[in-house]
């Protein structure tokens, strides 16, 4: 009975889901970004990281689609092999983000009284520090790298995700099944993690679907200011480095890793919003 209920819910997701065109069009350009991201290999015309010094700024022909770099490298290689980085960076740090996030607000919610008042204010504590100055800080002492970014970026976005799930846990762990679980000798544990955390997933998956964007361009950010990923590894942010120094001369350095970008943030946040939609409809009036 409960899983024909959960197939019958997840399948009211999905008709919600295509009905909303934008979500659809953003589900498939997250897929079709998968699909670059793992083929990049056979995907991309030439080595990222092969040096032509022949071939120096060349603008977009058919040799070179999106022409070349300042040392003569295929830009659209470097595009496709950036997507890797992007997407690599964005999962890993929303899933960092995620799992405290997930852990601070669950307990939070849970047990109430003094942790709730010592772990939202911590929440505030962090809350209070500009999130970007506070990753440039902690990347200016660990060192530019695409491990640090990615636990960097994970370790300061986890404040929305606390506050998401311990509102959810005010809320259920008042409802009668709650009471009857309890009732029935349940521990703590397998209160908060069989029956709460399923019950206040659902707003989590949509934060999570839309902070992929948000770290996405917080490596981009990174990049573009020399604290990212470090070359010669291709990512979409110290493409536009190498196209800010050239800018009157190669605007095809800007403009293609600029729209990358753009494509991708934005299918992220059409998927997240039409999934936010999916889950709660009230939310169309």
């Amino acid at each position: 009975m409960e899983l024909e209920t959960r197939n019958l819910k997840l399948e009211t997701f999905w008709s919600r889901l295509r009905r909303n065109r934008m979500a659809v069009a953003g589900l498939v350009l997250v897929v079709g970004l998968f699909a670059v991201a793992l083929l990049a290999p056979w995907l991309a015309p030439y080595d990222p990281n092969f040096i032509d010094l022949k071939q120096v700024l060349m603008p977009p022909s058919p040799a070179h689609l999106l022409g070349t770099d300042t040392l003569g490298r295929d830009v659209l290689s470097r595009v496709i092999f950036g997507a890797r980085i992007s997407l690599l960076v964005g999962f890993v740090a929303v899933g960092i983000a995620t799992l405290i996030g997930v852990l601070v607000g669950a307990l939070a919610g849970y047990y109430g009284g003094a942790m709730d008042a010592l772990l939202m204010r911590l929440v505030d504590l962090m809350l209070c520090f500009p999130t970007l100055f506070l990753i440039l800080a902690v990347i200016a002492v660990l060192g530019p790298s695409i491990w640090n970014i990615m636990v960097v970026i994970g370790v300061t976005g986890w404040m929305g995700v606390a506050r998401l799930v311990r509102a959810e846990f005010l809320s259920l762990r008042e409802r009668e099944f709650v009471m009857a679980v309890r009732a029935l000798g349940a521990s703590d544990a397998r209160l908060i993690w069989r029956h709460l955390l399923p019950n206040a997933l659902t707003p989590v998956m949509v934060s999570a679907t839309l902070g992929v964007a948000g770290a996405i361009l917080t490596e981009s950010a990174l990049s573009f200011l020399g604290l990212g990923v470090q070359p010669p590894t291709p990512s979409w942010g110290n493409i536009l480095t190498m196209g800010k120094d050239n800018i009157e001369i190669a605007w095809w350095l800007s403009v293609f890793p600029g729209l990358a970008i753009l494509v991708t943030v934005m299918s992220y946040n059409l998927l997240g919003e039409g999934i936010r939609e999916a889950v709660d409809p009230r939310l169309r009036d």
